[in-house]
């Protein structure tokens, strides 16, 4: 078995810090050779003497000499003895390296999820025109991704021929299961009271402060939402939430012939990402204890109720209305999770933020932002 070579941007993230987990699991598999951070300089310092890794970049400028900006993240994914590139930086940032991935012929595992909510048209038909795999590491999209693969067709995200049997003619809907994040229990959640601190006291996964607030929100969801939509090549009216607080079962595929296909897991990111770095073989082994029958006792569904959550409330109002409206919901929402981080509004505004940005209607990135700042700035407490 041939060593993957592996290049990993937002190497210092929690998606990263499990990335890298699972390199160390598999010696004989996996090589890292090049590595990128946000501005931890020390961080990727240590994990490159760690892991024995030369290339190494950072997105914000430094002292330490290491190549620094949106360039040196692009010349990095595009790093030409890379096999795969794990593609882990938070929020927008993560767009052009990604295509620099593609252009550069190599397969891209991808948790950015504003990638494809920002660009999914183009990146998946760059994506094809090159003959390159999207690998989904979002627990949510491997669990498709797994219930979809078939020895009689191939989901879209790694199909590279047209004549290869379309794994989504066979999908009646896909079902994204959410954890609730801290708020789903709640009777009721006055958003204009919600803390900073209670955002992110998250009841199951360790994540990054844009991430966790997007959980609380169940923005997450319809970012994930969104993202299935390119990766597998299906419409909206096939997409549903279900919260799932235990987090075992990761989502669910409703076949047209009536059958009901579900993944379920630890609630660990090391799983889906050991099967996109794997993928199409699975490891012998994992660094996560495995599932018992005990732990899938007492599992509990439910439909979120999008009175009490406006974020997602939005995003299913915005989906039928076209692809326009996918990089409002991801760019406004970044922009408001932000000022929301940094004290500027209070948690109720995200979802002001947001639907603005969609009455204002389309426009390029740059438009959106400024608006989206705009609003901040009307909003502001």
């Amino acid at each position: 078995m041939s060593c993957k070579r592996i290049v990993l941007l937002g190497a210092t993230g929690s998606i990263g810090a499990s990335t890298l987990r699972v390199v160390a699991a598999h010696p004989e598999r996996f090589e890292v050779v090049g590595l990128a951070a946000g501005r931890d300089a020390a961080g990727l310092q240590a994990l490159a003497a760690q892991f024995g890794v030369k290339h190494l970049a950072l997105a914000a400028p430094n002292a330490e000499g290491i190549p620094a900006g949106e360039e040196a993240l692009c010349e990095l994914a595009a790093l030409p003895e890379a096999d795969l590139v794990v593609m882990a930086i938070a929020g927008m940032a993560g767009y052009a390296p990604t295509l620099a991935a593609i252009e550069a012929g190599h397969d891209v595992a991808l948790a950015t999820k504003e990638v494809l909510v920002m660009a999914g048209t183009e990146v998946m038909r760059r994506r094809a025109e090159k003959g390159v795999r999207i690998l989904p590491l979002d627990s949510e999209h491997s669990a498709i991704f797994q219930c979809l693969q078939s020895q009689a067709s191939q989901p879209a995200c790694v199909r590279t021929d047209a004549a290869t049997p379309k794994a989504e003619a066979r999908v009646a809907e896909v079902i994204l299961t959410a954890s609730g994040g801290p708020f789903f229990g709640r009777v009721a959640i006055d958003w204009a009271k919600v803390t900073v601190a209670e955002a992110l006291n998250h009841p199951r996964w360790s994540m990054g402060p844009k991430v966790t607030v997007d959980s609380a929100t169940m923005m997450n969801k319809g970012l994930e939402m969104i993202e299935a939509l390119h990766l597998f090549a299906l419409d909206p009216a096939q997409l549903r939430v279900w919260v799932h607080p235990q987090s075992i079962v990761h989502s669910f595929v409703h076949f047209k012939d009536g059958a009901l296909l579900a993944q379920l897991a630890q609630p660990d990111m090391a799983l889906p990402i050991q099967y996109a770095l794997t993928w199409p073989d699975r490891a012998l082994h994992a660094p996560v204890a495995p599932m018992s029958l005990a732990q899938m006792q007492g599992l509990t569904f439910a439909e979120p109720d999008l009175r009490r959550f406006p974020c997602l409330k939005l995003v299913f109002e915005a989906l039928p209305k076209g692809a326009w409206t996918h990089p409002i919901l991801t760019l406004a929402n970044e922009v408001a999770v932000k000022a929301f981080l940094a004290g500027r509004i209070s948690a109720d505004a995200i979802a002001a933020v947001i639907e603005r940005g969609l009455e204002a209607g389309p426009a390029p990135f740059d438009e959106i932002l400024r608006r989206a700042e705009e609003t901040v700035r009307a909003l502001s407490r």
